[in-house]
């Protein structure tokens, strides 16, 4: 088949790259493998640098948009989209919601080439967007159900949804990791700090990642004297450097709460390996890839209780009320002064991936996903 991706930015986009773009990367490149498929990714020029016109088996189209806020994905999307319709495809994949507000197109113009959707995340209730802009991203949950001839959902939460809010069913296929060993751990040396004395954040730096509640409850916490771990963050902003300054003023220059900055490769995945807990406390997610990458690596998971987050942990690890610093806190100080349960919670965190969570498996049934509706 001949599949084109379109919303992503690109594939290996490094520290501005996020869900979706791990995400399209881990399945083009698995359905491009051995020549098995065609696959062709539209990407953005700026967040591919140095890369050529074939990464891994998948082909890349490069075209232009403006590098703005409210408008970066939707004019790339709408340019990839006229492009895509020249382009003898089998499958055209759309990958978000904001981008699904464009399936109709070659709904209507391609007769023989079949449309799907990833509904990855309910978009809207991310802090970053105005109103016109979240109205614009709700717009966009009704079209990915109803636009194409198949929609994906991410998580079971999202499938309920569309369910419940557009009375249509969806077919759920999660994000994907794969387990890893590590057993190296100079970049962690290098960084000054401990295997199994430090907990982990990763992700962009953004308001909904809740990345202000774990800096106050940690802070809290070693207010009242109780002796820490270190605190370490690993991501970059996306249009919020503001909300970087404001997250620095909150760690009141402590030295043992880190920002790493964005890393990748080798120095991301001894991070992973050799932390003593990981803590998500985001308040909006899709299915969260990062809460499964950290448990690949059999690192314990601390999540706030959102459906997504819970939905990803799969009762492997542990949950605090979203929001919520002082029950952050006392969570916090239950699992470090009982090392046993963050034991327990690394193999039920491998366990958790090896059935419920694996790309190849996941890539499988998106094939399937495309055979269906070809036929």
């Amino acid at each position: 088949m001949r599949i084109a991706m379109i919303g992503q930015k690109g594939i290996q986009t490094g520290a501005r790259g996020g869900g979706i773009e791990t995400h399209v990367e881990a399945v083009a490149t698995r359905l491009a493998r051995g020549g098995k498929h065609d696959v062709f990714v539209y990407a953005r020029r700026r967040y591919m640098e140095q890369k050529g016109t074939r990464v891994e088996g998948v082909y890349m189209v490069y075209l232009p948009t403006l590098y703005r806020k409210n408008l970066e994905a939707i004019v790339h999307s709408f340019l990839a989209t006229a492009h895509a319709l020249f382009g003898s495809y089998d499958i055209i994949h759309y990958h978000g919601v904001g981008p699904a507000t464009l399936a109709w197109i070659p709904r209507i113009f391609l007769h023989h080439t079949k449309i799907i959707v990833t509904f990855h995340s309910q978009d809207r209730f991310h802090a970053k967007w105005s109103f016109f802009a979240r109205w614009y991203l709700y717009f966009g949950e009704w079209a990915a159900v109803r636009f194409p001839h198949a929609c994906i959902a991410v998580s079971h939460t999202i499938q309920v949804f569309c369910r419940e809010r557009f009375g249509r069913e969806v077919i759920y296929i999660p994000n994907g990791a794969v387990e890893r060993t590590v057993t190296s751990d100079a970049w962690v040396t290098r960084f000054g700090l401990r295997p199994r004395h430090y907990l982990l954040q990763v992700g962009r730096m953004v308001p909904h990642k809740g990345i202000h509640v774990l800096i106050d409850a940690y802070r809290a916490l070693k207010q009242e004297g109780h002796a820490l771990p270190d605190l370490v963050f690993v991501g970059a902003p996306s249009f919020t450097d503001a909300y970087m300054h404001d997250l620095k003023f909150r760690a009141g220059g402590d030295s043992q709460i880190h920002f790493l900055g964005f890393q990748e490769g080798e120095s991301l995945a001894e991070l992973f390996a050799h932390a003593a807990l990981y803590v998500h406390p985001s308040s909006a997610e899709g299915l969260p890839l990062v809460v499964l990458e950290a448990m690949s690596y059999g690192l314990p998971v601390l999540v706030s209780d959102i459906p997504e987050n819970l939905e990803a942990m799969h009762h492997a690890g542990f949950s605090f009320a979203n929001k919520n610093v002082d029950d952050l806190k006392d969570k916090l100080l239950h699992l470090l002064r009982h090392p046993h349960e963050l034991e327990s919670a690394r193999a039920r965190s491998r366990a958790t991936v090896r059935a419920y969570f694996h790309w190849e498996n996941i890539v499988k049934e998106t094939e399937e996903v495309y055979r269906t509706v070809r036929h």
